[in-house]
């Protein structure tokens, strides 16, 4: 796929399913960050749980239909149909090898994530390959830092979302939205909870995408 000018990010995740915080997350990213695009790249394996619920043709019609109006949100497939763990280091890589070696770009990433970087595949690696975007909100305070991630977090912090080199920073902003986790998701449509319930957490293109092929059902 061609990508414009101007950095590119990243949000990889199971998406199972979608929901509005991962689309506050990346709104807040363009927002926020100056950003050309936001690519999403649902996962095939995720290496650190268990297999999704949804499949992955599932999954990957699900943020399709979530993405569907921000003409700068694009789907990539690869990842999902692969069925390859999904290891952000060895994305970055792919990515890399695609966009160049001086095309800024930048992997989003929530706070709680963030904190637990020091535990992924390869993490050091991850910054001579992207800058990382880390949405900040209450509760994870990046303050609270241990080593070996605090120093790294006190060497590459960026003043300003100034991503003109290709790699190698971090940059914190703040994302005002209302937290929301798939595993709530699921367990509330196995419960038989209203659609207006869930509207209040998953988007109608979602929830109907949902609804209409009977997923996450007890």
């Amino acid at each position: 796929m061609k990508a414009p000018d101007g950095a590119i990010g990243i949000l990889g995740g199971t998406f199972d399913p979608v929901h509005r915080a991962h689309l506050a997350l990346a709104r807040a990213a363009l927002e926020k960050l100056g950003l050309a695009q936001v690519r999403w790249i649902p996962a095939g394996c995720p290496w650190h749980r268990g297999t999704p619920a949804a499949s992955s043709a599932d999954r990957l019609a699900m943020v399709k239909a979530a993405i569907q109006e921000e003409p700068r949100f694009v789907l990539d497939e690869c990842e999902a149909k692969s069925g390859a763990p999904g290891y952000s280091v060895v994305t970055l890589e792919r990515l890399r090898e695609e966009l160049g070696p001086a095309r800024p770009i930048v992997l989003l990433m929530g706070a709680d994530a963030f904190l637990g970087l020091p535990r992924w595949h390869r993490w050091r690696e991850l910054f001579e390959l992207a800058h990382l975007a880390v949405a900040t909100r209450p509760g994870f305070p990046l303050e609270a830092l241990t080593s070996p991630l605090a120093e790294a977090f006190a060497r590459r912090r960026l003043a300003s979302a100034d991503f003109s080199a290709p790699a190698g920073g971090i940059y914190p902003f703040e994302l005002v939205a209302g937290t929301v986790s798939a595993t709530e998701v699921r367990e509330k449509i196995a419960a038989g909870a209203s659609d207006a319930e869930l509207l209040r957490l998953l988007t109608p293109p979602v929830l109907d995408y949902i609804r209409a092929h009977q997923l996450y059902r007890a």
